[in-house]
């Protein structure tokens, strides 16, 4: 029977578990995160960070609170505003997603509304950038949820488990 020389031995065993440890660090740290401004509730693969500016949503003026983490080449973000008046939801839920499109240089590729007050959102932009974005007004309540990053740094289970657990509260 071939043996391997106990100093290769070694050196594999080494190897081995380096490998069985780069496996174990996760490149996405899910973490319960729950707006400051807003009621909702979102898992984020990193420490968030959390910030607020006044932002122009086609005419109409809000200050917008984004909660965001990257993680692996990806940012992960929920924005939040409330609007003067709930009739202006529609045109700053379509203003969002104009704004967010042509800050990749993309082109939608898919777009549906599932339920009323709500806009899903998959665009290509430059550089192999995909921006997956939820748009969703509730009341005078508008909130944006998104991943953006390379298309091959964002592994489709990353975004179904940061989409699926974004709940309002």
């Amino acid at each position: 029977m071939f043996r391997f020389p106990a100093s290769l031995s070694a050196k594999m065993a080494v190897v081995a578990c380096a490998a069985v440890l780069a496996a174990c660090s996760p490149k996405f740290d899910w973490r319960e995160v729950r707006g400051t401004s807003a009621p909702f509730v979102v898992l984020l693969p990193a420490k968030p960070a959390t910030h607020t500016r006044s932002v122009n949503l086609d005419g109409i003026s809000v200050d917008m609170t984004m909660t965001a983490a990257d993680a692996g080449g990806v940012t992960f973000a929920v924005g939040t505003a409330e609007l003067p008046d709930a009739a202006q939801a529609q045109h700053a839920l379509t203003a969002m997603k104009t704004a967010l499109v042509r800050n990749i240089g993309g082109t939608v590729r898919k777009e549906t509304a599932p339920a009323a007050g709500t806009l899903e959102v998959e665009a290509a932009g430059t550089d192999s950038r995909l921006l997956l974005a939820r748009f969703i007004a509730r009341d005078k309540r508008i909130y944006q949820v998104i991943a953006v990053g390379k298309e091959s740094a964002l592994p489709p289970e990353a975004a179904e488990t940061f989409f699926t657990s974004f709940k309002l509260n």
